[in-house]
Parts: structure tokens; sequence; C-alpha cells
């Protein structure tokens, strides 16, 4: 695929087609790493965990030493119900 440079405020950018994306599946607002690595540009997605998180697991991150206490969040400022 062939394409330029272009400005975009005070920024440049690239356009890349969906083809290319859905290749290296790659989606509008998805994160990605970009490298310049001898002279060559590299872009590469980031692999987050997206609604995978084992509820079980988290919890037992949780240190068992660890105390919580009530916190005060103030008064009232709209239609709260205390």
């Amino acid at each position: 695929m062939t394409t330029k440079v272009q400005k975009w405020g005070n920024s440049q950018g690239l356009r890349l087609s969906k083809q290319l994306l859905s290749e290296v599946a790659i989606r509008v607002g998805d994160t990605v790493d970009v490298v310049a690595r001898d002279g060559v540009i590299v872009v590469k997605p980031v692999r987050l965990v997206r609604g995978k998180h084992d509820l079980r697991e988290l919890v037992r991150r949780i240190p068992r030493n660890r105390r919580t206490r009530e916190m005060d969040w103030g008064r009232p400022v709209g239609k709260e119900v205390w």
C-alpha cells in the first residue's frame, strides 16, 4: 500500500486502509506502539485485555492484611440520599 504523509492540524499523519488494519487486527481507537528502527517506522498494536478480568484473580491480589475504613465524602451537593 502506498500513502502520503499529510498535515492534520499541528500534526502529520498517515491514512491506512481498512483492509491493511484488519490484516493486523487493529481497529479505530486501538492503541499502537510506534518506533523508528534503522530508518524504518514500525507500527505495532498494543494488545490489551478487554473485559477479560477474572474477579477471583483480582481478589486474590488484595493483601490479606488490608483493612478498609469508612470514608467521609462530605455533605450531599445534589439530591443524594444518605
